[in-house]
């Protein structure tokens, strides 16, 4: 066999993850967990990981919904010394056979039972670990994860645990994170960064409690933040911004002190929205999978600009967003155009403030297109379509012409829609093609699709 690849030195758990007292609660879901129960659950799936095949340099693909067992499977793999693979639990039996025949792990931890309903944040789940091969794992990372597929086919991410480590310590350097004694009430998956990072293992390490919401509503997350006394950030995505925005509290909620949102860009009028309806900061991060997070601003007085995180560089080069990474981040073979000298070409295009550093991210770089020889940014195009009464999110995309693909609340006609646009729009920019859908499809980070092919299928 060959020289395992994946450092086994797994102290690093045990020293930036289990800090504290043993009797500190980390997780309430809705029963509180402590640190020494939260221990004792991940020794014990140790054992069953290794009585199944996995070994110190080895990989375990974990195909779980959040759940208290991804938590401890998850933190059991690596305390073992080995490489965790994050399958979204929506990913379905074919996309899941793909990625694990391209990197073979040695056990695969995938629900026997799951209980708890369609809207259930976290779930009731019963794993069962199965041998799936007995090669090492295939890159020298902590984790594997696939990016979102907003845009195409997803890509094979590694990070390490140097890695995982470094941006956990990012995390505490930054004005405005939830401090020790407060809450998260975490509503992204902990299959993705967001949630990963900023969620699970920021909160781990700097004794901040996790608090899922029981469902996915309003009520339901303004029920978690009124839960406990202590102050709460609320972590999430534009979606749950909406979410939040159109729900009606019932009652004061000192205990709310910020909502922080990663992933797309938040249209204007939706944390303006928020912002009215809760008198709190709407906190902006920006980030990828490929390097965590990149820039910041929590107390939304920058917007729609944010800071870089510490020990983060970033440059604007040909108008592209350009991230420092000391080491390429993808899996297989390198892509220059994607990674070099140390440099992530994030594909976002952006302006960095020379004289503040203030970095300003305008959408995808490919939302420039040419209109009878006059440039036009897609992503305005789409700011102004989304910011239209009845229109609650829409993708704008080049296809043989600008094409919108707009959801709207069942209140708004295509004519009408045409007529709005006519009046903000100059004829150049404005959509050769409306598509009015009940529902865009989506990513299972809640991103909102941008490949062409799938918003077809959607239209039709």
């Amino acid at each position: 066999m060959a020289e395992d690849p994946v450092s086994t030195d797994a102290s690093w758990v045990d020293d930036t993850l289990f800090t504290g007292r043993p009797t500190d609660i980390c997780l309430r879901l809705p029963e509180p967990v402590d640190k020494a129960t939260l221990h004792r659950l991940v020794g014990a799936a140790q054992a069953r990981l290794t009585e199944a095949g996995l070994r110190p340099g080895g990989a375990a693909a974990l195909r779980l919904p959040p759940s208290l067992a991804y938590v401890v499977n998850l933190l059991a793999t690596w305390r073992t010394g080995a490489q965790a693979i994050l399958l979204d639990h929506r990913l379905t039996d074919h996309e899941v056979d793909k990625a694990l025949r391209r990197l073979v792990p040695q056990v695969v931890v995938a629900p026997v039972r799951t209980g708890g309903g369609a809207l259930r944040i976290f779930v009731d789940v019963t794993e069962g670990v199965t041998a799936y091969s007995d090669r090492p794992a295939g890159s020298p990372h902590a984790v594997i994860q696939l990016s979102s597929g907003s845009t195409g086919p997803s890509k094979v991410i590694g990070r390490t645990a140097a890695d995982l480590v470094g941006e956990v310590h990012r995390y505490t350097r930054i004005d405005g994170v939830a401090l020790p004694g407060e809450r998260i009430v975490l509503l992204p998956s902990m299959v993705h960064v967001l949630g990963l990072v900023g969620g699970l293992l920021y909160g781990l390490h700097a004794g901040v409690e996790l608090c899922p919401p029981e469902r996915l509503s309003g009520d339901a997350i303004l029920a978690a933040v009124a839960a406990q006394d202590s102050p709460a950030t609320v972590l999430g995505v534009p979606f749950h911004i909406g979410l939040l925005a159109s729900t009606v509290p019932s009652g004061p909620l000192p205990q709310l002190k910020r909502m922080t949102t990663g992933g797309e860009l938040v249209p204007a009028a939706v944390a303006r929205a928020f912002t009215d309806r809760y008198g709190v900061p709407l906190g902006n991060m920006y980030g990828m999978t490929e390097v965590g997070v990149i820039g910041t601003d929590l107390y939304g007085a920058h917007r729609p600009a944010i800071a870089p995180a510490p020990g983060i560089r970033v440059r604007e080069s040909g108008g592209e967003l350009w991230v420092s990474c000391p080491a390429n981040p993808y899996v297989g073979l390198a892509d220059p155009t994607r990674w070099a000298d140390g440099w992530l070409h994030t594909r976002d295009a952006g302006t960095v403030d020379p004289g503040t550093g203030l970095v300003t991210v305008k959408g995808r770089l490919d939302s420039q297109v040419s209109v009878g020889g006059l440039k036009v940014d897609l992503t305005e195009v789409e700011a102004t379509v989304a910011e239209l009464p009845g229109v609650t999110a829409a993708v704008v995309v080049w296809d043989d012409g600008i094409t919108a693909y707009v959801q709207t609340d069942g209140s708004l006609a295509e004519d009408t829609l045409d007529k709005l646009l006519a009046e903000r729009l100059a004829g150049y920019k404005r959509p050769r093609t409306l598509h009015l859908l009940a529902q865009l499809p989506r990513t299972t980070t809640g991103k909102l699709v941008r490949a062409t092919s799938a918003l077809r299928d959607a239209a039709s």
